[in-house]
């Protein structure tokens, strides 16, 4: 199954860390640590190879892409033997970055990106074509501010350059394409009534919202735990500092609140209420792509008796994303190729904030994905 995987923000470094990493795995130079869909469950499941994963994607920048892979080397991401190694290989995929295209109104704009889609699944007579968004988190959108219905959105479209947010204009232009779509971040992206029906209407598949690789994907383990134990979590608070430009974005106070929002999700929905306490994301650009994540959590068991927890995460959320990412296009591409289209729930172990009703637990929402994958008749 050749599938196409078009990055938008594709020469962000959680998109450079997945090429490189993509690149590396196929030539027998490192071996794909991360990978969920390279574990045993997922063999005979009808994913697509690695092999079979070709590269392309829009960007507003143009730094080429093995300077940018350079610069990951450089700040302790990537390793330099690596990338000497795929240098060639990297020249190659630069050939399918685009710009991203800007017209005199959203129409337009989604029109031409939607024909560098269906250009890039012709060239390299693709079967299928999945949009990924890793581009930086946007302000989330308020959805009474776009037409609820299709045709209002369309006409909408035809008469300004900003009734849509840039991750929900590359949803929008990937389902004319015929493409399915990923948000990897918390921007709006899909998640709006208008695009839900476009994706019914063209039978495109969607997922998302926002990788959960660090802090949130040990509260996803933890906080199931002190439900099934009875104990009663007083508080739950979070510092996360990151540097970066994904950092940088975040330091902006609408960025910064739909990170936070997507989240403080999980402890709610697997605790079934709300703890006091909050979680706080600050920029420290000496962190480069490096994030640490330091949380303290009070709570009461027999007794009333007070007790806590404390745990500190240190990561590199490049490295830690962009295997997921190589997942949800393997996973995602399985889906349209059995016919699924809509939003894909079973896609949640991958998210903070997924799409559609699914369990809060990393192990239920494991369960759900190992049966997603081999179970055809669930994405009917």
């Amino acid at each position: 199954m050749r599938t196409g995987l078009w990055l938008v923000g594709v020469r962000g470094s959680v998109a450079v860390t997945a090429i490189t990493g993509l690149l590396a795995v196929r030539a027998g130079l490192t071996d794909p640590a991360g990978c969920v869909t390279e574990l045993p469950q997922f063999r005979d499941a009808g994913l697509p190879e690695l092999d079979d994963i070709v590269v392309g994607g829009h960007d507003i920048v143009d730094t080429p892409l093995l300077k940018r892979a350079e610069e990951l080397s450089a700040a302790g991401v990537v390793p330099a033997t690596l990338v000497n190694a795929i240098a060639a290989e990297l020249f190659t995929v630069e050939a399918d970055l685009r710009p991203v295209p800007v017209r005199a109104v959203q129409a337009e704009t989604a029109a031409a990106v939607a024909r560098d889609l269906r250009d890039f699944r012709d060239r390299h007579r693709l079967d299928h074509v999945v949009v990924v968004n890793v581009a930086s988190t946007e302000p989330r959108t308020a959805e009474d501010t776009v037409p609820a219905e299709l045709g209002a959105l369309r006409a909408a479209m035809e008469r300004t350059t900003d009734v849509l947010a840039p991750s929900s204009l590359m949803a929008y232009a990937a389902f004319e394409a015929g493409c399915a779509f990923v948000d990897f971040t918390p921007s709006t992206g899909a998640r709006l009534p208008a695009l839900a029906a476009l994706a019914r209407l063209r039978g495109m598949p969607y997922a998302g919202h926002d990788g959960k690789t660090g802090e949130t994907l040990v509260r996803s383990v933890l906080a199931p735990m002190f439900a099934l134990r009875n104990l009663a979590v007083r508080s739950w608070s979070g510092t996360n500092l990151l540097g970066g430009g994904d950092g940088a974005r975040l330091a902006e106070p609408g960025a910064n609140a739909a990170k936070t929002a997507s989240k403080s999700r999980v402890l709610e929905e697997a605790l079934g209420y709300r703890p006091e306490g909050a979680t706080r994301i600050d920029y420290v650009a000496e962190l480069g792509d490096f994030k640490t994540a330091w949380d303290l959590i009070t709570f009461s068991g027999f007794l009333g008796t007070g007790m806590r927890m404390e745990f500190t995460w240190h990561g590199c959320d490049s490295a830690l994303a962009a295997p997921l990412v190589l997942d949800l296009a393997r996973l995602t591409a399985l889906a349209l190729h059995r016919g699924r289209s809509g939003p894909v729930p079973e896609l949640a172990f991958f998210f903070k904030d997924p799409v559609g009703e699914s369990a809060a637990s990393l192990g239920e929402q494991w369960a759900t994905l190992v049966t997603f994958a081999h179970d055809a008749e669930i994405l009917r």
